[in-house]
């Protein structure tokens, strides 16, 4: 491409730009009648570490009519040198532009993203608006899931993938293939065949109607293919694992192989979307993990690998697993993310070779048990001492706490309780080890999510979180642990966008006029563009966010179906605000969640129940 070297001599970390990795696949571009940018809003060391990219990009190229490619957001400095050059965003492996490509694909996994794409079509010279674009421009298309409500960026994108991908996309491009092999005449008429694929949702085919206090009046189809509820795509086994992974030639977040060992979880953390927009818990056999493990030795040389799941050591049989992976593989290290606080854990970790011993990381979530039972988290304190002492004992000198803060009901009695339990961690650690142990808190800001038991509550406003920062900062300053929290305008800002209607398009199509992006960034994140752009589109934030729902209103995703039923977390919120605990209904009864109409394992247990 024109000057692309010139430009990469001048620009930090110019790896992120050139393509050509171990594994990286590049197809005859003139003979493949399909060609699909896949596409993420972030920097290549973000992508390249999301689980989702390598799944979709191995699973389009096993297609022999279709050319995956992939692309990340350019850094600032990037940008700045491709717009001054007009060079337009290209892909990795041809550097073909993006407006070259049949489709251009999102994965989207964080609200705060969103600038992003806007940003990544317009380098692209491709019309940011869905209603701009015309039969010569790319259909864009986007899944992940923060598009279980896809409403505030409905004005952006044509179709929504919802739920898991792996069957929806291969009947999506059956679909596309007989639209272009009848001659492609006319996008629109793709889009309504589109809309009949089960979890396929085609915003343009929808019309929103508000009432005069703002609330949405009703969202209803325009033609006869839309469906009223577009239902979750769920995949019964998990697909075989990705072994033949595209490897960074520089450092990327998480630079290691990866198994998906689980996808879902039933813990039901009522604060959790995934733990909703994942179930029911698909384990992947152990025969299938060990043997995905020396291939991805073989066709990368990863000496790392990272065994995913939202509960790692819920996965049946872990110990088995890991016994067998240090066995078959002494020289591999594991990584064993997301364990519940628990002595096994502890253990589990313990049993790990050296090289894979780590800082451990756990989540309590709330410093009290009240809160912990509201949240349905309720490890008893008992239980999180006993795991930090067997920790200490077996050698570990530092511990990564996770709280939240802004949780529902929660008092300042309840983050002073954070500082309590904290104080009795390092006076644990103290008397275990005769070592002053480095204990690191992180408090997150609570952001209520779409298909939750919490998805009509408040979030709490900045003065009332800066006050609670405060009671932490003060307790946790003569400890000497290390204190971080979340900017709380990044939190209301993900809180309105993660619970909006599709009349934020506006507002987000301002913000990035106004120069927003990389908001995800604190370096790059300036709200008063934001309050600008709340301000120009006529929407006030509180709105969004600081306004507690009532169960009579009509939500803006109420259109999308989780395959988790309304009635079940309705339920739920009512048990959180009694304080009642929610057993995990893998090892419990089975509890109407409403997955028992879609699932099989999910409704032998439902019938064994009754």
């Amino acid at each position: 491409m024109t000057n692309l070297d010139d430009i990469l001599l001048k620009v930090t970390r110019p790896g992120r730009y050139n393509g050509g990795e171990w594994n990286s696949i590049v197809k005859d571009w003139g003979s493949t009648p399909i060609k699909i940018a896949l596409s993420y809003p972030d920097i290549y060391e973000i992508g390249m570490s999301n689980i989702a990219l390598p799944i979709l990009y191995d699973l389009f190229n096993h297609q022999p009519d279709v050319l995956a490619e992939r692309v990340f957001a350019p850094w600032a400095d990037m940008e700045a040198a491709m717009r001054a050059r007009g060079i337009p965003l290209f892909s990795l492996e041809s550097r073909r532009p993006l407006k070259d490509f049949d489709i251009i694909g999102f994965s989207l996994g964080y609200e705060l993203t969103y600038t992003n794409v806007l940003n990544m079509l317009d380098l692209a010279q491709v019309p940011v608006l869905a209603a701009e674009r015309n039969e010569n421009h790319p259909l864009v298309i986007a899944g992940g899931s923060t598009v279980l409500n896809p409403e505030p960026m409905a004005d952006f994108i044509d179709l929504f993938v919802i739920g898991d991908g792996e069957e929806a996309v291969l009947e999506l491009l059956d679909s596309y293939r007989e639209w272009q092999k009848a001659g492609g005449a006319s996008k629109s008429d793709f889009l309504q065949k589109a809309a009949t694929i089960p979890g396929i949702y085609v915003p343009g085919l929808y019309h929103a109607e508000y009432q005069a206090d703002g609330c949405l009046k009703s969202l209803a189809p325009t033609v006869p293919e839309a469906k009223p509820r577009i239902q979750r795509r769920l995949v019964a086994k998990l697909p075989p694992p990705v072994t033949s992974q595209v490897v960074p030639y520089i450092e990327v977040v998480h630079d290691r192989g990866a198994i998906e060992i689980q996808r879902g979880c039933t813990r039901g953390c009522r604060f959790c979307q995934a733990g909703i927009i994942y179930r029911p818990v698909r384990e992947r056999p152990q025969e299938e993990v060990l043997k995905a493990a020396g291939e991805i030795i073989a066709h990368c040389g990863y000496d790392v690998l990272s065994l995913v799941s939202l509960s790692t050591s819920d996965y049946a049989g872990i110990e088995e697993l890991v016994a067998s992976l240090a066995t078959q593989f002494p020289n591999l290290a594991l990584s064993l993310p997301s364990l519940r606080i628990s002595r096994f854990s502890v253990s589990l970790m313990g049993k790990l070779p050296d090289r894979s011993r780590t800082g451990l990381t756990f989540a309590p979530e709330a410093g009290s048990e009240r809160l912990r039972r509201v949240i349905n988290k309720n490890t008893p304190e008992d239980e999180l001492l006993k795991t930090a002492a067997i920790a200490f004992e077996r050698g570990w000198t530092g511990l990564k706490l996770y709280f939240m803060l802004g949780l529902p009901t929660e008092t300042d009695e309840d983050v002073a309780e954070i500082v309590r339990l904290v104080q009795k961690i390092h006076a644990l650690g103290k008397q275990v080890s005769g070592k002053v142990p480095h204990l690191r808190v992180s408090a997150a800001t609570f952001v209520p999510k779409p298909h939750t038991p919490f998805q009509w509550v408040a979030q709490e406003d900045e003065e009332q979180l800066n006050r609670k920062h405060e009671i932490l900062k003060q307790g946790l300053r003569r400890l000497g642990a290390k204190l971080s929290w979340q900017e709380p305008k990044a939190s209301l800002l993900e809180a309105v966008i993660s619970r909006g209607d599709r009349r934020l398009g506006r507002t987000i199509h301002r913000a990035w006029e106004m120069g927003a992006k990389f908001d995800a960034w604190n370096e790059h994140f300036k709200y008063e563009n934001w309050q600008c752009a709340f301000a120009d589109s006529g929407l006030d934030p509180a709105f969004y966010a600081h306004r507690q729902r009532t169960f009579d209103e009509l939500l803006p995703w109420a259109h999308i179906d989780p395959g988790v039923s309304t009635a079940f977390l309705k339920k739920e919120l009512h048990a959180a605000m009694g304080g009642k605990e929610t057993p995990d209904c893998r090892y419990d009864d089975c509890y109407s969640c409403g997955l028992q109409r879609r699932h099989p394992a999910c409704r032998q247990k439902s019938l064994a129940r009754s």
